[in-house]
Parts: C-alpha cells; structure tokens; sequence
C-alpha cells in the first residue's frame, strides 16, 4: 500500500469515510432539494474515482472541488426559486433596455433582441451557437492549464470564478429579472415555474437537426435569473488572468471568445445588453475585491493551504 513519509498513508480510513461521508450527505441532500437525477451519481462517480485512483489525480479533484462547489449551488437554487422572494422584473427592464440601447427598425423603436431575431441568419445562428459552447469549456480548460502550470494562479483563478458567482447570486435573488425571450413568448405577465427555453438557440439546433441547447435550458435552475449574465462574466475572468500571466497570442482567442459570447447572449435572445454590462461589471468587482482580500491574512493562509494540498 502507498505511502507518504510523515502522513498515515493515501488509502488511510479517514480518507475514505470522509469522500464517502461527502458523497453519501451531497446524494441525500440533493434528494431533499432538488430530486435525484443521473446528473448527480455521475458527479459522485467522478469524484470519487479521481479521489482513490491514486496521489495526483486526488490532488486534482480537490483542486477542482471549487468548481464542483460551484455547481451544487447553481443547481441547488431550484429548490429556492428567487422570486419567492422578490419581485420579478419584466417590463420595466424590457423598457430600460429600449430606451438605453433602443434601435429603429421599420419605424419603430425595438431592443437590439427584437433587432437580432428580424434579421437573424444561418451563418450567425451557427457562429453564435459555438461561441455560447465555450462558456463552460474555456474556463475549465484554462483552469486545467494553471492547474498544471501555475498552481497558485489555479487557485486564485478558481476562488475569483467561484466569488463573482456568489456575487451574481446575490443579485439574481435581490433583483430576479426575465429574460429578453420571456417577453417574446409570454409578455409581461408574470408565470412562476416557467421552463427553460432555448431562445435563439434553437435555430444553431434546427440547423444541424439535433437537441444540444434544448437538452441543456431543460435544465436550467431559474429562468428569472438573468441579470447579472454570469455567461458574460467567465470569459472576462479568463482574460484577465490570461492577460496578467502574458500568455501571449493565445489571448487574441480568448478575447474573441470574450466579445464572441457577449454578442451571442444578446443575438440569442437569452440576454439584455443590460445584463451583460451587469455580469463584466460583476466579474470586474469580483477581480478587484478579490485582489484586495487575498492580501489580507485569511485568505492569504486558505490560498497557501490550497497550493500545498494540490502541489
């Protein structure tokens, strides 16, 4: 059996009880919340064989255990739908979006949403579609990049992903906003429980005759989150750090990826522009708070902490 000088052995029982003590609360937990899915037994599988299979693929999951912690809440939130809590912002904000970002078409005054779905193509339905693939892809794959490469960067890029989320959080419940398609498809007349819908999306599925974006809106946690865009988010935080870590080229692409989803979530339907300058203006108070709080002792010391454990 594997040993560590100084430490009790990788396949001690602690370890063990804890990643299936960890499994076993998050599987009933999710019981009780949201119901059990596939979803979840998948997420518990991977975990745990990348837990046991040996040394440096447990490091990795527990590197990667941020974004996991991310997910769970994401998808946790069905249980507690925002607006319960708030009221749900629907023509005011198709309002304010038209007369900030208003543009004439056949005389009239419509939102650039409205402007997209009159005068969409096949060539933009089939672009956007690929750029709003990435939102998941890019970060992750740039998240395994400093995983490998930069360890402390991994970490500071990790808790910066996961805090400008929760910031997102937060606004999502203090202000639940519909969507530019709800108004297209219910107007302004509040309906709770609203299923997902894959907007503007459905043309890049139609186009290729399969069900990829309608598969994954079935799933969504709840359709009145729509301000701040986190999807508009990700991709600036991937930028920044590409940018602080002189990557060079490769930043030409994720800066086209960057602007390439902003266009995506308005063209699709799926956004307001107002929602977007609302996610790069979270992502922006994340970086910054964030950088001023990782001066600071407590999360200075989690930091370290992480790097050693992953190292």
């Amino acid at each position: 059996m594997e040993k560590q000088p100084g430490t009790k052995g990788f396949y001690h029982r602690s370890f063990v009880y804890a990643a299936l003590s960890v499994s076993a609360g998050y599987l009933l937990l999710s019981k009780f919340l949201v119901g059990f899915k596939t979803d979840q037994l998948v997420l518990v599988f991977i975990f745990n064989a990348l837990f046991f299979f040996s040394k440096a693929t447990r490091k990795f999951i527990l590197g990667f255990s941020i974004f996991i912690v991310y997910w769970i809440l994401f998808d946790y939130m069905k249980a507690f739908p925002n607006y319960r809590y708030n009221m749900v912002h629907i023509q005011d904000l198709y309002e304010a979006e038209k007369h900030v970002f208003g543009i004439s078409l056949h005389g009239l005054i419509v939102t650039p949403n409205e402007f997209w779905k009159a005068n969409s193509s096949a060539f933009l339905d089939v672009l956007t579609g690929l750029f709003y693939l990435m939102w998941v892809p890019v970060p992750l794959a740039f998240a395994v990049y400093l995983f490998f490469k930069k360890k402390t960067e991994f970490v500071h890029f990790s808790l910066v992903f996961v805090w400008v989320n929760l910031l997102g959080f937060v606004v999502y419940y203090l202000f639940p906003a519909a969507p530019p398609w709800y108004v297209q498809t219910h107007g302004f007349n509040f309906i709770a429980g609203t299923p997902g819908n894959t907007a503007g999306l459905a043309r890049f599925d139609q186009f290729f005759n399969i069900t990829l974006f309608k598969g994954i809106y079935s799933k969504g946690s709840n359709v009145f989150a729509a301000m701040p865009s986190l999807h508009s988010s990700y991709p600036l935080i991937v930028v920044y750090y590409t940018l602080k870590n002189k990557l060079g080229g490769i930043n030409i692409f994720f800066i086209t990826v960057m602007v390439g989803i902003w266009f995506s979530a308005v063209y699709s339907s799926h956004h307001y522009c107002l929602d977007v300058l609302a996610g790069i203006s979270c992502a922006i108070l994340g970086i910054v708070s964030f950088q001023f709080l990782v001066k600071k002792a407590p999360l200075k010391h989690f930091v370290a902490y992480m790097v050693q454990k992953i190292a």
